[in-house]
């Protein structure tokens, strides 16, 4: 048989002159001029944008998929059966009532339940997969209402992020007729539960409003509660854990302004303190006094104030918790009697309890060398208890229940792992690369005790480093299936991440982008200096942002590569940025630079944009995944990315594109089946260091 042609996308000519710069863009009609359309009713998508992108998900099928099919079988239920399948959450009690989720084995979605507080008969309030049927189902989550007696739930049926919200009798089980359409999936319930607070989505995607709908009206008559007239600005409703004020949210990547309404009272919003270019801040409320996070005063690393209700803005602001230089407040719950705090210092996590009534305070930290920290609270404000989550890349998930009063903790739950797993088996690191400014860049790492360290095992190398996110040392049931292979699994916590607090993200961002790329490439070096990895044997995995990390240093380095796996990547950075109608453009200015309005940003994102920089020379290995509905990264974007690429470079290396047809950003929308794209991106791996033949 003949081996398969890889498609050949049509060149049309498509010129675009800003600042005085014409570039060609041979790929532009790949982005459908009805893209709004299609993130509704993906069968709208114009026919030769589809036969385009169906030959290239046949010649993946062809190339990739089938050829590799045993394997992924074999890494999904490797995957699948380190997971419990009839697994259960731990009951959050609130009221008369402990709420819960579990899952069923065999099912894909939640089952939304509740027993009485004192224990009784589980009722099952929503059974996410008779709501999902066949296809796709993203669900955004559940919110019962302050009398116990309603349930708002939301889910998006295409994967483009369109949620609606429906409302259900939870006596009956039944949808009462009100649906609440073109929604962010929030909805906040009013204290007398008569309404509903939500942010609605305008025609390019974006947040902009929030309405409140009074239970028993159409829509069409929702109250405008706040609308956001700076498209780079998102908005968001939340409400106070003392249940007192509604909260509105607005902001982009530095800057946000904060809004109340009184829950009880209802009315006009009013705000804390006006926004402030490239100042952020976050609230909570107790007693009358608002707890606020922010980075206010050259806080670079945050700090905590408090101000009256009554007069909430910055001129009233008091330090409770100063700035401290390289301790990062990364967030903040008030409880009646208790602040806490969660922050990271040297790049490890901890917990800080501070009582209101004494100001005594205590920390809560682990010893492994490197790990992950979650705190959460549930319901309820008046409460002694608060839960912790703890976990490494060895060590599966604990939940405790932590006794503010006495420190005492309790293990509720710990992660289980039907197949086995044995700690013991593994080593988890933390190692530092030096950058080529001398910076220290953190890589943890994850391997088997019996894994060579002698610069021949095959590595995976993972990276984001964008938007301050950090990558949390957590532990993963699917990364095992490469480990237990013989790879050393390595994530780099690079610049654009809050890795090493928010300095490390300012060094990440906008005229300092290219320290993200560098920083991966100097992991990547360490690697094989420290015979960690062969030098011939490191693949790159990120996506979204860490997919235009990939196409960057596949760019630049493109020898270091056994192979590049690129996920929903953001690599068609210029145009999108050039692009005002597109979802995330706008909002997306503070972070990468505004194109439109700076030619010294235009040349700057030109310089390391992948899909610009894309030249006559040999990759390495690639595979590219997308979905036709993703409103965040759009599927021309990798589409656009891998056609020049497949027309402009000089090897005979695989390049493979797959787009999702049913789904969006966060792809498929099952539990199982978002394991199936994992197993064929491992797949994909491991093909590239010769370890893809199965063995019995």
């Amino acid at each position: 048989m003949s081996k398969p042609t890889p498609p050949v996308a049509e060149r049309r000519q498509h010129a675009a002159t800003v600042h005085g710069i014409t570039r060609q863009d041979p790929y532009h009609w790949l982005r459908a001029e009805n893209w709004q359309e299609v993130m509704h009713a993906p069968e709208t998508l114009p026919a030769d944008i589809r036969a385009y992108i169906e030959a290239e998900n046949a010649y993946y099928e062809e190339e990739l998929g089938k050829p590799t099919a045993e394997l992924q079988d074999k890494i999904f239920w490797e995957i699948r059966g380190r997971i419990k399948e009839d697994d259960s959450g731990i009951p959050t009690p609130d009221g008369p009532w402990a709420y819960n989720s579990r899952m069923l084995e065999g099912k894909q979605y939640p089952l939304i339940v509740r027993t009485p507080r004192e224990g009784g008969e589980e009722q099952v309030l929503l059974d996410c997969n008779l709501e999902a049927g066949d296809g796709y189902f993203g669900f955004a989550g559940a919110s019962h209402d302050p009398s116990h007696a309603l349930m708002s739930w939301a889910a998006d049926r295409q994967g483009s992020e369109y949620y609606t919200i429906h409302i259900r009798d939870l006596a009956t089980g039944t949808e009462i007729a009100d649906i609440i359409e073109r929604t962010a999936g929030d909805g906040v319930w009013s204290s007398d539960s008569k309404s509903l607070y939500y942010t609605e989505i305008d025609d390019n995607h974006r947040p902009f409003r929030v309405r409140r709908h009074v239970l028993g009206t159409p829509q069409a008559d929702d109250e405008i509660v706040y609308e956001e007239k700076d498209p780079g600005f998102f908005v968001s409703v939340d409400k106070t854990l003392s249940d007192n004020f509604i909260v509105i949210d607005a902001h982009d990547h530095q800057t946000s302004e904060v809004w109340l309404i009184d829950a009880r009272k209802g009315g006009k919003p009013f705000v804390v303190s006006p926004r402030k270019v490239e100042r952020e801040y976050d609230i909570d409320e107790r007693d009358g006094e608002l707890f606020i996070l922010t980075n206010a005063d050259g806080a670079e690393d945050f700090k905590i104030v408090t101000a009256p209700v009554a007069t909430p803005g910055a001129e009233h602001w008091t330090d409770l918790v100063p700035h401290r230089e390289g301790v990062l407040i990364l967030d903040i719950i008030v409880l009646k009697h208790h602040l806490l705090r969660l922050e990271r210092f040297e790049g490890l996590p901890r917990i800080v309890v501070r009582d209101l009534r004494t100001g005594r305070e205590e920390t809560i930290h682990f010893d492994e060398e490197a790990y992950s920290l979650g705190m959460s609270v549930g319901y309820e404000f008046d409460t002694t208890t608060f839960r912790l989550t703890y976990a490494s890349p060895t060590t599966p998930s604990r939940t405790y229940d932590y006794d503010l009063e006495t420190g005492e903790r309790t293990l509720l739950k710990e992660q289980e792992v039907p197949s086995g797993h044995n700690p013991d088996d593994y080593v988890t690191r933390r190692i530092f690369a030096e950058a080529a400014d001398g910076e220290r860049v953190p890589i943890t790492l994850l391997y088997r005790k019996e894994t060579p360290i002698d610069g021949t095992a095959p590595a995976l190398l993972y990276g984001y480093g964008a938007y301050g996110m950090s990558m949390p040392a957590a532990f993963s049931v699917s990364a095992l299936s490469l480990v237990d292979r013989g790879f050393v699994y390595a994530t780099a916590h690079i610049r654009g991440g809050m890795d090493k607090g928010y300095r490390w993200y300012r060094l990440g961002r906008r005229e300092h982008k290219v320290n993200t790329f560098t920083d991966f490439i100097a992991a990547a070096e360490k690697l094989v200096a420290d015979r960690y990895a062969a030098p011939d044997r490191i693949v790159a995995m990120g996506g979204s942002a860490g997919g235009m990390l990939m196409g960057a240093v596949a760019n630049m380095r493109p020898e270091l590569w056994a192979g590049v796996l690129a996920q929903v990547p953001f690599v068609d950075v210029l145009n999108t940025m050039l692009d005002d109608t597109l979802p995330l453009t706008p909002p997306e200015w503070p972070e990468w630079g505004n194109p439109v309005e700076s030619e010294a940003d235009y040349q700057r994102i030109a310089s390391y944009a992948p899909y610009e920089q894309v030249a006559a020379k040999a990759y390495p290995p690639i595979f590219a995944l997308a979905g036709l509905t993703d409103p965040r990264v759009t599927y021309w974007e990798p589409a656009k990315w891998v056609a020049r690429l497949r027309a402009t470079k000089t090897d005979t290396n695989p390049l493979y594109l797959k787009t999702n047809m049913g789904a969006g950003h966060a792809g498929a929308s099952g539990r199982f089946d978002r394991l199936k794209e994992t197993a064929l991106s491992y797949a994909f791996a491991l093909k590239c260091v010769n370890l893809d033949k199965v063995s019995s």
